[in-house]
């Protein structure tokens, strides 16, 4: 299928697994912005703007994808590119269970993350981050993408997304890739 994807939502909203659910149901390849960022190479160094941006601007021109991440002041070619734009917000309580329980399984060995989870970095995501997103990242978002409110979907929990995109591709509109 063709289509480009762009979620958008909170640490724990579940950007990162529909991401990865919808990619090996399509076959449609998934990147995390975290991953613009940040150079994961070796020591987690941050990557310059233009380097990000020449990874985004690469990632954007190819024929398909989705893109998920919280990141949303730097990379409008996403949104403008999109053929859909989910922006997720779940409950707070069920986000910021899922932040303590990915922090709790890295921690214990049980899932790999993309950095060291620490308790000071816990704390940030649930009272910063999380917080900070609610209040005045979400209002920021839905301003940024007012002109593409037409292609803009927001979504209470992650599975809907997996319902949007189904209901997409059944109307034709996703081309099918060749073989």
């Amino acid at each position: 299928m063709h289509i480009r994807i762009r979620i958008i939502g909170g640490c724990g909203s579940g950007k990162t697994y529909i991401a990865k659910l919808l990619a090996g149901t399509y076959g449609i390849p998934y990147y995390e912005t975290d991953n613009f960022v940040w150079d994961r190479s070796g020591d987690n160094i941050r990557n310059t703007p233009e380097t990000r941006d020449a990874q985004l601007a690469r990632t954007v021109a190819s024929e398909s994808w989705i893109i998920e991440g919280v990141h949303h002041k730097w990379g409008m070619e996403s949104f403008r590119e999109a053929d859909l734009i989910f922006l997720i917000l779940p409950n707070a309580y069920i986000q910021d269970a899922r932040v303590i329980r990915r922090f709790v399984r890295t921690r214990l060995g049980l899932e790999q993350g993309n950095y060291k989870q620490t308790f000071k970095g816990l704390r940030k995501m649930l009272f910063e981050w999380n917080r900070g997103f609610r209040k005045e990242s979400i209002p920021e978002i839905l301003e940024l993408t007012e002109p593409y409110r037409a292609k803009r979907i927001i979504v209470r929990h992650n599975r809907e997304i997996l319902r949007h995109v189904t209901s997409y591709a059944a109307q034709g509109n996703g081309k099918k890739m060749k073989e």
